[in-house]
């Protein structure tokens, strides 16, 4: 008995000297060097332990703090994080001197795991690549068509549920179902395949949603956890959690490369087998070239036919990143914005008034409309373009609640 007691009380010995050594460690790390009292520098208010207290509140809390002074730091390991909101220093950072601002290591590593060497998680020479692939990729007509057209379709359903819900006098949650449209588009216009958020939902695509979902969850408590490269090391809370739902994405998204790559093969193949046995038919062959290459609208099918340009730095990995970087980018984002539209729609029932006049004005429809169909195709460009009240109302709801808060 004596010696199970003396073994317990070396293990706790053990671990509050570990406990303490740390976090006299973690204290020198935060407060040296931080010039605390210098006025040349933005005011300190807090420490990062302050953030991560005030996590289920994050946002609320930091609108209070910027609205008492514009610009202030918390201290973590290592460095300030300076935060800001006066309008000359986001427009210095954002475009005056765009270049002498970068990611900078800490949140390079912060999003590493899951977002890999993505466009939100690198700097430099590979992000101006992938800017400029991107920017020719999605100017194209082909994209931007077939985005238009995944939109209208999944729209459809959307206005479907919505209905039945409202004839069957049912409450239900606006932003998950937002949530499920836009990962259902995003997913679409990114892989070419279809999730089924909005109806029937396989288990893999369940699980791939969660996971992701869990992913961002987790990946953004980096940034105010001071302990997540502890956690990381023994597995454990957020950290733990972010390795299986990286496993998860991986698996998945790995997967609909492979079968992408095997598609575009096998087209490849038909059509070298008909120029070599049928090149007589060289109008026919055209027209199937024409037709192969009209499939490949979603971005990683044209991500695949660019990677074969450069397959050594293209690989499978980069492709992942790629397309996991520009799901984040559209899928929160899109489905947080409208939710705060509707809200804001319900909360000034004039303004949906206007817009609802304006949208029948401009596609010649009234409360009568039953054609859903025939009423989305109507939307367009060029409708969309006479519709300034309603670019004006949505414009006003990002001032107020913007989809990315916090730009880091």
């Amino acid at each position: 008995m004596e010696e199970i007691l003396a073994t317990i009380s070396i293990a706790l010995a053990a671990t509050i000297f570990i406990v303490l050594s740390f976090s006299i460690y973690l204290t020198i790390r935060i407060f040296t060097g931080k010039s605390i009292t210098n006025k040349e520098y933005s005011p300190v208010h807090a420490t990062i332990f302050d953030l991560l207290f005030h996590s289920d509140e994050l946002y609320d809390y930091q609108t209070d703090l910027a609205r008492k002074k514009p610009t202030f730091r918390f201290l973590s390991p290592g460095q300030s994080d300076i935060f800001t909101a006066d309008p000359r220093n986001v427009e210095h950072i954002l475009k005056t001197r765009f270049d002498n601002y970068s990611k900078g290591h800490s949140s390079r590593e912060n999003l590493a795991d899951l977002l890999g060497h993505g466009i939100f998680a690198v700097d430099g020479e590979k992000w101006k690549q992938q800017r400029k692939l991107a920017s020719f990729e999605f100017s194209t007509r082909v994209l931007r068509d077939f985005s238009c057209s995944v939109f209208r379709t999944n729209a459809c359903k959307l206005v479907g549920f919505v209905s039945e819900f409202a004839l069957s006098g049912k409450s239900f949650d606006a932003q998950d179902m937002l949530m499920r449209y836009t990962l259902e588009s995003i997913f679409k216009v990114g892989f070419g395949v279809e999730l089924k958020c909005l109806d029937e939902f396989s288990k893999e695509g369940e699980e791939f949603m969660e996971g992701f979902d869990e992913g961002n969850v987790a990946t953004s408590l980096r940034f105010i956890d001071p302990l997540w490269k502890l956690k990381r090391f023994l597995n454990i809370g957020s950290q733990s959690r972010l390795k299986k739902s990286i496993a998860t994405i991986d698996k998945f998204v790995y997967r609909l490369i492979t079968t992408k790559r095997k598609e575009l093969d096998k087209e490849q193949n038909i059509v070298s087998s008909l120029l070599k046995f049928y090149t007589i038919f060289l109008i026919g062959f055209l027209q199937l070239l024409a037709c192969s290459k009209a499939v490949r609208e979603d971005i990683l099918s044209r991500f695949l036919v660019e990677s074969e340009k450069d397959p050594e730095n293209m690989n499978d990995k980069y492709l992942r990143d790629i397309i996991l970087n520009f799901m984040i980018a559209g899928k929160d984002t899109t489905a947080a914005s409208l939710s705060w539209f509707l809200f804001m729609l319900c909360k000034n029932p004039l303004v949906q008034e206007k817009i609802l006049q304006e949208i029948r004005d401009v596609t010649s429809s009234d409360e009568r409309t039953t054609d859903v169909d025939g009423f989305v195709q109507s939307i367009n460009e060029e409708a969309l373009d006479q519709m300034q009240y309603l670019h004006a109302a949505l414009s006003e709801t990002l001032r107020l609640y913007p989809s990315v808060p916090v730009v880091n």
